[in-house]
C-alpha cells in the first residue's frame, strides 16, 4: 500500500505562467516511489510545463513542489544529480561514437572515466546495443538513436527518469522494446514519470496517470479505472448511409449510454456491444461495416478533451 512517505514528487496548487498565460494552473499531483506515472494532454494542455518543473529545468510561478524530499527553488542541483531526462528530441553527439556517448555523458556527473565506461557497457547491453559501440551516432536508426538516448539519461543509475514521448516516431518493434526495458526499470524499483500521445502505450506503461486541458488535471487514477469511470465497456463503430444516423439515434434511445457521429462512422457505447449490434440489424439497417471493440483510454481522452486539433 502506497503512502505520503513513498511520495517522491509532491504538487499542491502547482502553477506556471509565461506573462499572462498560465500553463498549469494550480494541479496537486503526488507521484510514489517505483511507479510508471503518465501525463495525458492534447498540444498546450500543461504536461510538459509541469515536467520542466519537476524535473527542475523550469522555476514554478506558485504552489508547492517537493523532489524527493527537495525544494527546486533551493535543491536544484541536488534533485537534479538523482534524476535521468530522456528529452523528446535526441540530443546526442553525432559526431562520437555510441559508447563515446555514454562515457563523456558519464563525466558530466563527475563518474570516473573507468566507472563510466563500465557502467556505459551495461547500459548498452540494456538497451541491445552492445554490438553498436564503435558505431557513429549519425549512423544509427531512429529507434537505435531512441535507445541510447534513454540509456544515456540512465548512467547516473538515477532513482527516476523522466521521458517526453519516449517512443515518438518508433516502428512497432522499436516501441515495444522500449516498453520492455521501461518495465524493467520498473521491476528494479525506479520511478518513470513520462508523457506520451499513444494511448495504447500509457495503457500499457501507466500505474497511474493524469489527463490535463488547459492547465487543469480533468481526470486521475489507473488506466483502467478511467476507462470504468468515464465510458461503458464496449464501444459499436458501425458505418452506414448518413442519413440513417440520426433515426438510429432514436431507434437506440436509452439502450446506450452515448452515440456520437464522425465523418466516417457512428459510434454506440455500451456495455453489450455484441447485443445492440444484434438490435441495431433487427430493426432493418444493413451496416457497411462494423466492429465492436473495447472500450480504451483513447475513448476516455477524447471525451475529456475533445477532438479538435489543437496546434
Amino acid at each position: 500500500m502506497q503512502t505520503a512517505d513513498d511520495a517522491v514528487v509532491v504538487a499542491r496548487g502547482l502553477v506556471k505562467r509565461f506573462g499572462d498565460f498560465v500553463a498549469v494552473d494550480g494541479i496537486d499531483v503526488e507521484i510514489h516511489r517505483g511507479e510508471v506515472f503518465g501525463f495525458l494532454g492534447p498540444n498546450g494542455a500543461g504536461k510538459t510545463s509541469t515536467m520542466r518543473m519537476i524535473a527542475c529545468m523550469s522555476p514554478k510561478s506558485e504552489g508547492y513542489l517537493r523532489v524527493r524530499g527537495l525544494d527546486p527553488e533551493h535543491d536544484g542541483s541536488l534533485i537534479r544529480a538523482g534524476l535521468g531526462v530522456v528529452p523528446q528530441e535526441d540530443a546526442l553527439d553525432g559526431e562520437l561514437t555510441v559508447l563515446e556517448n555514454l562515457v563523456v555523458y558519464g563525466r558530466y556527473f563527475d563518474i570516473p572515466k573507468k566507472d563510466a565506461r563500465l557502467r556505459a557497457e551495461q547500459l548498452l547491453e540494456f538497451a541491445q546495443l552492445s554490438d553498436r559501440a564503435k558505431t557513429k551516432v549519425e549512423e544509427l536508426s531512429g529507434g537505435m538513436k531512441r535507445r541510447l538516448t534513454l540509456a544515456r539519461a540512465l548512467i547516473s543509475s538515477p532513482e527516476i527518469v523522466i521521458l517526453d514521448e519516449p517512443t515518438t516516431g518508433l516502428d512497432p518493434q522499436a516501441r515495444h522494446l522500449v516498453w520492455e526495458r521501461l518495465y524493467r526499470l520498473k521491476r528494479d524499483g525506479v520511478t518513470l514519470i513520462l508523457t506520451t500521445h499513444y494511448m495504447d502505450e500509457a495503457e500499457q506503461l501507466c500505474d497511474r496517470l493524469v489527463v490535463m486541458d488547459h492547465g487543469s488535471i480533468v481526470a486521475n487514477g489507473p488506466p483502467r479505472s478511467l476507462i470504468e469511470e468515464h465510458v461503458s465497456k464496449e464501444v459499436v463503430e458501425i458505418r452506414l448511409p448518413e442519413e440513417n444516423y440520426e433515426q438510429l439515434t432514436l431507434d437506440l434511445g436509452d439502450r446506450v449510454e452515448r452515440t456520437e457521429m464522425l465523418a466516417d462512422r457512428f459510434c454506440c457505447y455500451t456495455d453489450e456491444g455484441e447485443s445492440l449490434l444484434s438490435y441495431v440489424k433487427s430493426l432493418g439497417y444493413a451496416p457497411i461495416s462494423e466492429l465492436v471493440r473495447r472500450a480504451s483510454l483513447e475513448d476516455v481522452f477524447l471525451l475529456l478533451t475533445g477532438r479538435s486539433l489543437v496546434e
